[in-house]
């Protein structure tokens, strides 16, 4: 066998071993991050991947690498339910699966909703996610309102409303209670409802505000 073939052979074991650190990191963050939430230390993924500190830093260089290759999928899943509610015919029903399917992606990952609920300016490909994700909500809420069915001054930002008392919720109430939220949601549902509007005391957080909001709950943990 030429030397070079004899390299490529004795690298390919290294490889799998490499493969394996990497499936065994991700599988263990997904755990330790639905439990634990994004700010979990990495420390503790390692421990549980059976691999070294610096095996976790050289396949993800920083934490927000990590929490990109594990939620990515879970984002790329939200959008397509906001696709789905775009197509639905009735505009109301629409409205109401979008927020229980966002609200079933949060309700038993720790992890998710931290992501749900935080704005990373620096994680490019879920930033970019994030803002189409924005970009489907409105059309969700402008159809609704359009079709008489969602109250006219809700907008999309009051939507990050939701996420955030879901996030709450859900940690309060996992462990004693994991369907609670749906309870929540349906009160909230009946408050979004036209017919049942009266006149709010505050004006709608503007998307600045919104944005703003969001990026400083990210920076204040440990993905900031």
């Amino acid at each position: 066998m030429p030397p070079d073939s004899a390299d490529t052979a004795a690298a390919r074991p290294l490889r799998r071993d490499a493969r394996r650190n990497r499936d065994a990191l991700l599988a263990a963050a997904r755990a330790v991050f639905a439990s634990e939430g994004l700010d979990a230390p990495l420390e503790q993924i390692a421990r549980r991947a059976g691999v070294a500190i610096g095996t976790l830093y050289r396949n993800f260089p920083t934490r927000m690498d990590l929490v990109e290759a594990i939620f990515l999928e879970k984002l790329g899943t939200w959008l397509e339910h906001a696709e789905c509610a775009l197509v639905m015919d009735d505009a109301w029903e629409a409205f109401a699966f979008y927020l229980e399917r966002l609200c079933e992606l949060q309700a038993h990952d720790r992890g998710f909703n931290d992501l749900a609920s935080m704005r990373f300016p620096d994680a490019s490909c879920s930033e970019r996610a994030r803002s189409r994700i924005y970009e489907l909500s409105a059309r969700i809420v402008e159809r609704a309102q359009a079709a008489g069915a969602v109250r006219p001054d809700v907008t999309a930002e009051d939507l990050a409303l939701v996420v955030w008392a879901h996030t709450r919720i859900t940690e309060a109430t996992s462990a004693v209670c994991p369907s609670a939220w749906r309870r929540h949601l349906g009160l909230m549902l009946d408050a979004f409802r036209a017919d049942r509007a009266h006149p709010l005391p505050e004006p709608p957080m503007r998307p600045d505000q919104v944005y703003k909001a969001m990026v400083d709950l990210g920076a204040a943990g440990a993905c900031g």
